[in-house]
């Protein structure tokens, strides 16, 4: 049924009695209805709705469907060709970027969808949820590898279109005006996406704003996973800098939410997960100054042996800990099997010189003795901060190639595997700054290569406050997240998956090729070999951090003491807050914070 036929189909129904309302709260073992259920809400319900929201009640199309029912059909090429185009999947409000996880989940629409254009229509939706007992899932970019933000058979709020940006040259939270100064600040609609705040923040205003190192990654889930960016270390993470958030919570009130006001809920916002507490519509970040360069040091080593492999990570592990473990560095190093050391490390506030001192230590010791040699061009130099995210200006960019897209609509071309991927495997884990000791950090090394013997794995450098700013990590100390963040030097990631792939999804036609696309259903067998491998590669970190922690949004499906993995100590009282604004339990996520009361799909409560 298309958006129009359904509107006629609600506006022509009968005069039916809409569902009575029912507390949840009064029955702790009742289920969530869904469309074959007598309860579910009658067509009249349903038109008030849409009445209520402004005609923005949208019946949700599963654009995946063609592939099955007519896979050879020109609408079919251009799903495959757009799939692989984050904003395309953005712009769908029953697709998902990442389309599922082997034995876990797999993308499925929501039966309705609010296409939210501000609070109130956010707060007429979750009364309808909560009155009508119906599953409720929030998405704005609907990057979760989890899918938190993807739940069939419920109603859907999506914020996709609340994308306002306003810059304040002088921000004083409500109610805040005697204990905090003014001071630059930017206010977002929930919606947002990374490269959206970028060109309005940085391109066109000369300012920095913390977001994810993804440019499509929405700026409200990524404030309430704690969210990372490539300069964390110098700035804190993207909830260290909420100032305030508009939210709507369970009961339907929108509530403005500080340090001040509602401290408590303002918390948990910043960090304890998305989709947990309530919905956030708006919410205003600190700016900070943009230093005048950024910079980079890309290039990949190999070793001729695995012996040398060994000494090239010690030596880089000690140039890491003597001169870039600090606040002006950040991102990632690749490790693998293939004895290949894949650096791609970014820099704030050092000009081209400055940069060259400090690699070329480690430059003359590959190019002496090591026996290793370098296999791509090096790029040691720094670069304008300001067109960092100038998609004229970068030719790292990928471009929206849809008719009428945005000129600035643009994503990392590195970051094209993971957009419309099925995850076979994903872990990570906290690696504590005690690792870098003169005692410790050879042990380090040693893990380091044991792991890349099974499986390649990132060091994420920028996921890790130790060695940051002071500010920085004072500001994060007072977020929900992990307090292992702290004292973390990086966040180690390996993952592996497949893409664009979908259970149900025959091989490709005769004579028909996509491109980028395999065209098969997910690969158990090979994905279970792998995730087997990463397990492995894992093993051998964990035996050094045994109780590390893993980040909430880069982590396994199947996390073990996710609790704990996810928040520390900062659980209970995390789970106290989610008890006093949502008792009964409206916003359920997998691995939430009060999920443990709920079935795996969040129907029943258990």
């Amino acid at each position: 049924m298309n958006r129009r036929a359904f509107l006629k189909a609600i506006g022509s129904a009968a005069l039916l009695p809409l569902i009575p309302r029912v507390s949840m709260a009064a029955n702790p073992k009742f289920t969530r209805v869904r469309p074959s259920d007598a309860a579910w809400p009658s067509q009249t319900a349903w038109k008030q709705l849409n009445e209520a929201v402004g005609g923005n009640l949208i019946s949700v199309q599963f654009p995946l469907s063609i592939l099955k029912t007519d896979p050879t059909s020109d609408a079919a090429k251009q799903l495959l060709h757009n799939i692989k185009n984050p904003y395309y999947i953005g712009d769908q409000p029953g697709l998902t970027e990442t389309l599922g996880w082997i034995d876990a989940w797999v993308t499925k629409p929501s039966v309705y969808a609010v296409a939210a254009r501000n609070a109130q229509d956010i707060a007429a939706a979750v009364n309808f949820a909560r009155d009508n007992n119906l599953r409720l899932a929030i998405k704005g970019g609907g990057h979760s590898y989890q899918g938190t933000s993807n739940a069939p058979d419920s109603l859907l709020i999506w914020t996709r279109h609340m994308h306002d940006i306003e810059m304040h040259d002088a921000f004083v939270p409500q109610r805040c005006e005697q204990v905090l100064k003014p001071q630059p600040a930017v206010t977002v609609g929930a919606g947002t996406i990374g490269m959206q705040a970028y060109n309005a923040v940085t391109t066109k205003g000369g300012k920095y704003v913390q977001g994810g190192g993804c440019t499509t990654v929405c700026l409200g889930g990524l404030v309430q996973s704690g969210g990372f960016g490539s300069h964390s270390k110098r700035y804190g993470t993207v909830a260290s800098n909420l100032l305030e958030a508009e939210v709507v919570t369970a009961d339907g009130q929108i509530r403005t939410v500080n340090s001040c006001t509602n401290p408590d809920l303002f918390w948990a916002l910043k960090g304890g997960g998305g989709g947990t507490f309530g919905v956030v519509s708006k919410m205003t970040l600190r700016m900070h100054d943009l230093p005048e360069l950024f910079g980079a040091a890309i290039f990949k080593i190999n070793a001729p042996s695995d012996d040398a492999y060994r000494r090239l990570i010690h030596e880089f592990v000690n140039l890491y800990r003597r001169s870039l473990f600090n606040q002006n560095w950040g991102e990632q190093v690749t490790f693998g099997p293939d004895n290949t050391l894949d650096i791609t490390m970014l820099s704030n506030g050092l000009d081209s010189n400055q940069l060259k001192q400090v690699w070329q230590p480690f430059m003359n010791w590959v190019k002496g003795s090591s026996g290793c040699s370098i296999k791509s061009p090096v790029e040691i130099t720094s670069f304008p901060a300001q067109r960092y995210w100038d998609v004229n200006w970068n030719p790292s960019y990928k471009r929206d190639d849809r008719q009428g897209a945005p000129s600035d609509n643009a994503w990392w071309a590195g970051d094209a595997l993971q957009v419309a991927w099925f995850i076979w495997g994903f872990q990570s884990l906290w690696m504590p700054s005690s690792l870098l000791a003169d005692d410790q950090h050879g042990h380090l090394a040693d893990a380091l290569f044991a792991a890349s013997r099974h499986f390649p794995f990132e060091v994420q450098f920028s996921k890790g406050l130790a060695g940051g700013a002071p500010d920085a990590i004072a500001r994060t100390r007072d977020t929900a997240t992990n307090p292992a963040v702290l004292d973390a030097f990086a966040l180690v990631v390996t993952a592996d998956a497949q893409g664009p792939a979908f259970p149900d999804v025959p091989g490709h036609p005769p004579g028909i090729a996509y491109p980028g696309m395999r065209g098969h259903e997910p690969a158990t067998e090979q994905a279970n070999r792998n995730v087997g491998r990463i397990d492995q590669c894992m093993n051998q970190l964990r035996a050094l951090v045994p109780n590390g922690g893993a980040y909430v949004s880069e982590s396994d499906y199947f996390q073990k003491d996710w609790q704990h993995a996810y928040w520390g100590n900062n659980y209970a009282r995390l789970a106290e807050i989610k008890k006093k604004y949502d008792p009964a339990g409206l916003f359920t996520v997998h691995n939430g914070v009060g999920s443990e009361q709920w079935s795996a799909d969040g129907f029943t409560r258990s």
